[in-house]
Formats: C-alpha cells, sequence, structure tokens
C-alpha cells in the first residue's frame, strides 16, 4: 500500500505544478478513461484468444471422440453453472442486461447493488464459467460477456481514484467502458459508439461524447495492436447484385427478426418456470439435461450445431457451400436458448449473427440467387436476428458493417434491421435485454428488502433463546 501512495503522491505532485486549471482538469478527467481503455483492449484480446483456444479444444475433440462430449458437456455445464451460482450470481448470462441495470442503479443510494453487477469477481468468473462452457460445446458467444468485463474495469478505476481528484459521473464511466467493450470485442469501433447511444444512454451524448470517442478508439487501438487490423468476418463478395433482390432481403428480415425476438421470449419464459425450482439440485438436473441435449446435437448432426456458430458464418460466406438444411436453423436457433437458460455465464450476440446467417443461407435457397447475393442475404439475416433479439436496428446494422467492411451494402443492411425491428414489436414491444434488466434490479431490491426480515428473524431467535435460558 506504501508504493501506491507514494505513487499516488507524485501524480498529485506533478499535476499541482500545471498551472493552467482548466487544462489539469480535462487532463486528470481524461486520465481514468484511457487507462480503463487500455485495461479492456488487453482483457478483452486475452479472453478472445482464451475463447478461441477453447473452441479449438471442442472441435479437436469433436473431430476425434465426439461420444465423449455426452459427459464433457454435463461437467462442463455443471461447474459453469456452480461458479456462478457461488461466487457470482450476477455474472452469469450475457453481462449487458447488468451493465444496462448498473447504468440506471449508478446513484449514491443504489451503490452496493451497482457493486454486485460490475467487479473484479464479475471479470473472473465470467471467464472462467464462459471458457468451460464453450470447451464443452455451449452455444454461448464471448462479446456480451466482454462488455460486463469493461464495465467492471471502468467501475473500478473509477471507484479507485483518490479523494482529490476530479469527480466523473458514475453513470458515464460504466456507459463508456461497455462501448469500449464493445469495440475491443468485434474490432467495431463505430459499433461501440452507436450502441452506447442506442441501447446504454438516456443522458444527451454532448456530455460526455470525447470520453465516449476517445475510450472506443484507445480499446480498439489496443486490441489491435495485439491482434493486428483484423475483420470479425473478412471480405464476403456482394458485388454484381441483382436489381429485384431486396424482396428477398424483406423476406429474410421478416423471419429473422421474428425468429430472433421468439427466441428472446422462450428464453424469459423458461426463466419464469425456473423460479418454481425449490432447490439447487433441480437446477443441476437442468443443467445436466440441458448438456446432454447440446452434445446429442453435436453428435448426431455435427459440431457445427454447438458453439458460438463464428465459423459457421465464416464457411457460408467464404466456400461454395451457400445452402443449409431446413433444421439448421432451428437448431442454431435452439442452442442458444438451452445453454443461456441453464445460467452460467455466456452472450447471445455471436450466437445470434450465427443463427440469422443460417436463416439468409436457408432462404437463400429458395430463390435460387447467386452466391454474392446468397452473402448479402446472410448478412441481412444477421442484422435482422441480433436486431430481434437487442431492437438496435442501427447498432446490428453498423456491427456486421464493420465486420465485414462492406459499405455497398450499408442501405440493405439498415432496411433489414429496421424491417426487423417493426416486425418484433408483433412478439414482444420490449427488448431481451430490457426485461432481463428489469428483473435484476427487481432481484437486487427484493435481496435489500429480505434482508431486514433476516436480521428480525434472527433477533427474535436470540431473544427467544435468552429468555428459555
Amino acid at each position: 500500500m506504501s508504493i501506491f501512495t507514494g505513487i499516488r503522491k507524485k501524480i498529485k505532485n506533478a499535476f499541482d505544478n500545471i498551472h493552467n486549471e482548466r487544462v489539469k482538469q480535462n487532463l486528470l478527467q481524461a486520465i481514468p478513461f484511457w487507462l480503463g481503455s487500455c485495461i479492456t483492449g488487453l482483457v478483452a484480446v486475452l479472453y478472445a484468444r482464451l475463447f478461441a483456444y477453447a473452441e479449438e479444444g471442442s472441435a479437436y475433440i469433436f473431430k476425434h471422440a465426439a461420444w465423449s462430449f455426452f459427459m464433457i458437456t454435463p461437467v462442463c455445464f455443471v461447474i459453469g453453472w456452480w461458479l456462478v451460482k457461488k461466487y457470482a450470481p450476477y455474472s452469469r448470462g450475457s453481462g449487458i442486461p447488468q451493465v444496462i441495470a448498473a447504468i440506471e442503479l449508478a446513484n449514491p443510494r443504489d451503490n452496493h447493488k451497482v457493486d454486485k453487477l460490475l467487479s473484479i469477481r464479475i471479470i473472473v468468473v465470467k471467464i472462467f464459467s464462459s471458457l468451460l462452457v464453450v470447451f464443452g460445446g455451449g452455444v454461448i458467444g464471448r462479446e456480451g460477456p466482454t462488455i460486463q468485463i469493461a464495465g467492471s474495469v471502468f467501475r473500478k478505476i473509477n471507484q479507485w481514484l483518490p479523494a482529490w481528484w476530479p469527480k466523473i459521473s458514475r453513470q458515464n464511466m460504466i456507459m463508456t467502458g461497455a462501448a469500449a467493450g464493445l469495440a475491443a470485442a468485434f474490432n467495431t469501433p463505430l459499433g461501440g459508439v452507436v450502441f452506447a447511444v442506442e441501447e446504454l444512454t438516456k443522458t444527451h451524448i454532448s456530455y460526455f461524447k470525447t470520453a465516449l470517442f476517445t475510450a472506443v478508439i484507445i480499446a480498439g487501438l489496443t486490441a489491435q495492436a495485439l491482434l493486428g487490423p483484423y475483420l470479425y468476418l473478412g471480405y464476403p463478395n456482394v458485388s454484381d447484385l441483382s436489381t429485384w433482390i431486396f424482396l428477398p432481403v424483406i423476406v429474410v428480415a421478416v423471419i429473422a427478426g421474428l425468429s430472433g425476438s421468439l427466441m428472446s421470449k422462450l428464453i424469459l419464459v423458461v426463466f419464469r418456470w425456473k423460479r418454481s425450482f425449490k432447490n439447487n439440485y433441480q437446477y443441476i438436473l437442468y443443467a445436466v439435461v440441458c448438456a446432454l441435449i447440446i452434445a446429442a446435437f453435436g453428435y448426431f448432426l455435427g459440431s457445427t450445431a454447438t458453439g458460438s456458430g463464428k465459423e459457421i458464418m465464416t464457411t457460408k460466406l467464404f466456400t461454395a457451400e451457400k445452402g443449409a438444411t431446413w433444421y439448421e436453423p432451428l437448431l442454431r436457433t435452439a442452442g442458444p436458448v438451452i445453454t443461456f437458460t441453464t445460467g452460467v455465464a455466456g452472450g447471445v450476440f455471436a450466437p445470434a449473427l450465427a443463427s440469422g446467417a443460417s436463416i439468409g443461407s436457408a432462404i437463400s435457397g429458395w430463390f435460387h440467387v447467386l452466391p454474392a447475393e446468397a452473402n448479402l442475404m446472410m448478412l441481412c439475416g444477421m442484422v435482422a436476428f441480433l436486431t430481434g433479439v437487442t431492437r438496435t436496428p442501427f447498432t446490428s446494422a453498423i456491427l456486421v458493417l464493420e465486420m465485414t467492411d462492406r459499405h455497398s451494402v450499408i442501405f440493405y443492411l439498415m432496411l433489414a434491421g429496421m424491417v426487423a425491428g417493426l416486425v418484433s414489436m408483433i412478439v414482444d414491444k420490449h427488448s431481451f435485454y430490457d426485461h432481463l434488466k428489469h428483473q435484476y434490479i427487481q432481484e437486487l431490491r427484493g435481496e435489500e428488502n429480505t434482508a431486514p426480515a433476516r436480521a428480525a428473524d434472527a433477533a427474535n431467535d436470540n431473544n427467544t433463546i435468552t429468555k428459555n435460558t
């Protein structure tokens, strides 16, 4: 501690020597965002590599001993669930709803609640649980978890600032961290900015636009410095499109948008049903059954039915295998429902993109389109399915645009997102993340309300014991 105290004193003395008060204040307020962005980029790269190794290990075992997943998958799912349940209950699932809830609760009265949503413990449990599950073939992604991890990093840096440091808005710090996390996870800086504006913030962006932009840039540059300038998916061919292709795009957008919102609705229904569980044995049994279903998908239908789905997207976009079987979209949509509802850590971003790509691939076979047009339909399916889950059409379109660098089709992507957003309202007026955000806030407030009751019961028990004695 004495070392950190000495460092803090030296930093304070250095800034005391700066005579321009405005420059000093701006610099002091910017440094936490810069530091958080660098750490976020480093953690995002490390997590991405570990996640890739876990998926490669899973694929290797599937190739050489697929039968073993009837044992490996249940063990991974149960341990992944146990880590979350015992050490960090709010590390379960994607992480994006937790960040949205933390932003809403970021005030002095609810500060202790935010600590349960964003913390160092959350980071550790999130990473280990999701790595175990994806190694076992679980249909999850790392992008949502990266956003909660980044929010936790920025939150902790804000808490560690000394008392003399200029105060920084807790909400702005968390929102900026989440945007930096998305930018680092996908290498999509514009997507991070649009995500913050469309999904996270209810504050006018002018209040923190400089911090947001710089954090996204620094996090992205840090990730690129380690991984190189890469695209999440690559450069699919979408040239020489026919003039009538917008009609199949609309069909894809309608079906994929409805599928994304229906998948979200089904997950929420399962969550409501699981609230009737009386003890941990029921949760473990449910996790084992789900794990065996995923293992069966992989064993009987191939490894493409498991994992995050990135391999499916790259295979269909960059090979001659454009078509998909009729059941592939069903499997890719069922996979996230089965895995996500077990209560392990893991996101739905990448699985949603893979589901949308499989829907676009299957529908392209109906219209007998050219390979480049099939690629466009897959990209539009990705945008539409993700919009059905998140209800953020512009974020979805910008993400897919930056993943592929196909600026020539931006209008098709935006059309798919807007159509999907409209048809999703038929299923539910609120997004998947919005429902989960309210659930987490209710849980936190419920815990707070039951704490005094437990204390009162304990006091009554002690009084009774004393009287009897």
